[in-house]
């Protein structure tokens, strides 16, 4: 009898609980959770949902969003989005509205978000969007897993590498002036504080995910001080991961050694431009921006976003946007959430649609439109009725 009760009063008050606040935070703050184990059939269904917070942002990005919301309907996920329109080129960025975001991100502690373009344009403010909504939920770690497409081939096939990038210092500090007419000084900001904590989130990454090194790039022969310290404060870190290789390499020759031989690399980790231009240079290894999912993590919230990050304004309103890699990041946040079947079933699906080879979009090399490609996924959705 004690036991009945105790078991009723605690649905009673999981029931009362948001969703989102179940996960555990250490789980929650790396993304971390295990696929192990997961069982084939369905989990019963949920009493309520799990709110996610849902950034369109520019170009074709709104159109991805819709894909997600079309596949997540079809397959009866249990998420519910609150949607907020911010972008700087469309009249649609104020302090008012970036508050709300950020009110509904705090609340959620979840959200899945498209590129929020900026201008390059100075228009009195160097501090994007972008880059405020990183610093405010001080989201410090972004993961790019770069892992090849079954049935999409290119030059290097089989690849599995994971990119982390710190991006809240470094070059991307937007502390810039002109001391003088003509000459701009902009300065890049590295701290010991959070270049140990990247590293840390890196080493422990490799080790939850069961892989084995580790490499930390840099520019340490040229920018000794501030490179420097970024680099020493990963080999401090490496000390403390004796079952994890540790290794270093300067940025342009990393560059160079990914086009020619990527399959050396396992886990890098980065300051924030280095990881900008790597994310994209890996993304087009394995069949470009519209294919690589993304995530970016600080102690307390997760967003998910297309690794590569671009607005791909020429394709608005063509129907031709690729949608795998929102879609692959929209499983992934359905995985942090705990919706492992849903995420499985999400994923599958679009792996399926490209490994069949009959519907493409174009920078896939086919002909498919954007809706073509949401049906075929759609289609191969293994959803059961609970």
């Amino acid at each position: 009898m004690m036991a009945a009760a105790l078991r009723g009063s605690l649905v009673t008050l999981a029931k009362g609980l948001s969703g989102a606040r179940l996960q555990p935070l250490c789980a929650r703050s790396l993304g971390l959770s295990s696929s192990q184990n997961v069982s084939e059939s369905p989990p019963a269904r949920a009493d309520s949902t799990f709110k996610v917070t849902m950034v369109p942002g520019d170009g074709v990005g709104p159109e991805l969003m819709t894909a997600v919301k079309e596949v997540f309907k079809a397959a009866d996920v249990p998420v519910e989005f609150e949607e907020f329109h911010l972008s700087e080129v469309q009249n649609m960025a104020s302090e008012e509205k970036l508050d709300e975001v950020l009110t509904s991100m705090k609340n959620n502690r979840v959200a899945i978000k498209g590129k929020i373009h900026t201008p390059m344009e100075y228009k009195g403010e160097l501090a994007s969007y972008e880059m405020r909504l990183r610093r405010k939920l001080d989201l410090f770690a972004n993961v790019v897993h770069v892992n090849s497409l079954p049935g999409y081939s290119t030059r290097h096939n089989n690849l599995d590498l994971v990119i982390i990038r710190e991006q809240t210092e470094g070059e991307y500090s937007s502390l810039e002036h002109e001391s003088v007419t003509g000459v701009v000084e902009c300065l890049k900001i590295i701290t010991r504080e959070k270049s140990r904590r990247i590293a840390k989130f890196a080493f422990d990454y490799a080790t939850k995910k069961g892989r084995s090194k580790v490499t930390a790039v840099h520019k340490a022969n040229i920018m000794k001080l501030a490179d420097g310290l970024f680099l020493q404060s990963c080999a401090e870190v490496a000390e403390l991961y004796p079952k994890i290789k540790y290794e270093n390499i300067i940025i342009d020759n990393c560059c160079m050694q990914l086009v020619q031989n990527p399959y050396q690399f396992d886990v890098l980790v980065m300051p924030n431009l280095y990881g900008n231009i790597i994310d994209n240079l890996a993304a087009g290894l394995v069949g470009g921006a519209g294919v690589v999912p993304g995530e970016s993590y600080s102690a307390e919230y997760a967003v998910f976003e297309t690794g590569a990050r671009h607005p791909f304004a020429q394709a608005v309103g063509r129907n031709i946007a690729n949608p795998t890699a929102m879609l692959l990041s929209a499983s992934n946040m359905l995985r942090h959430l705990n919706l492992e079947y849903h995420s499985n079933m999400v994923s599958e699906a679009v792996k399926k649609v490209i490994k069949q080879g009959k519907v493409k979009t174009r920078d896939l090399g086919g002909y498919s439109t954007t809706s073509d490609f949401v049906r075929a996924v759609v289609a191969n959705l293994r959803h059961r009725t609970v």
